[in-house]
């Protein structure tokens, strides 16, 4: 049966956009940085998953050695059997994009790359905020639990702190953090996260803790940018 399952998914994947009907939802870096070749970005949200800081990031937001944190989607199902501080949006909000036909095998491929580090391809149904009684199947990155990346519930003032001292080849993990809770608030009155916003208010606390202390500690401001290369971000 698992076999099974196996090739049908792996049949869906093979067969998603011929009709022109390439859709990607994105629930992270893809919300403020789209992929190439979109023609319609489309705000809304999807339901029965929980957003969440648990995936390591060893590739953009961090290192190997040093990796970062970044936002991955757990099944509510699966979710309720763990132990969380905060509780759950009951809808995940984000943007879908339609990729035309032509350009479907280039975008997958760029994606595939963007999304290499423990991230895998599953299918939800899509609720544009304009039209709610029309969802739309779109294929998803997701960072499974059974990925080596996966990490689990977290100490949410450990993992402010653990954010604001990471970054990576993409830049410093703060400003993912930071961008992606002005791009949610930007799409929707309801596009909060409040997982997003309780960390990005302890990193701002505990970033006025370390100058008020005459230093930057941990929390270096890191003027010196990296540059700025693909997000590793759904």
């Amino acid at each position: 049966m698992a076999k099974d399952n196996d090739e049908q998914h792996t049949r869906q994947i093979e067969e998603f956009g011929k009709n022109d009907d390439f859709w990607i939802f994105g629930y992270g870096s893809l919300i403020w940085k789209p992929p190439p070749h979109f023609d319609k970005r489309v705000p809304g949200y999807i339901e029965g998953y929980v957003r969440r800081f648990w995936q390591a990031s060893e590739d953009h937001r961090g290192t190997p050695e040093a990796p970062g944190r970044v936002v991955t989607l757990i099944d509510r199902a699966h979710w309720e059997t763990l132990t969380d501080h905060h509780e759950p949006t009951e809808r995940v909000w984000g943007a879908a994009y339609h990729i035309p036909s032509t350009h479907v095998a280039e975008v997958r491929s760029y994606l595939d790359i963007r999304e290499i580090n423990g991230y895998s391809i599953q299918f939800t149904p899509f609720v544009p905020s304009s039209s709610p009684d029309a969802p739309i199947n779109c294929l998803v990155y997701i960072g499974l639990p059974s990925n080596p990346q996966f990490l689990g519930p977290q100490d949410p003032d450990q993992l402010a702190r653990h954010i604001l001292k990471s970054r990576g080849p993409s830049g410093e993990n703060r400003e993912y953090l930071f961008q992606l809770e002005v791009a949610l608030k930007g799409l929707s009155a309801e596009s909060g996260d409040a997982h997003v916003s309780d960390l990005v208010g302890r990193c701002r606390v505990i970033e006025g803790e370390g100058k008020g202390e005459g230093g930057d500690g941990e929390v270096e401001s890191g003027k010196a940018k990296t540059e700025v290369l693909e997000e590793v971000e759904k």
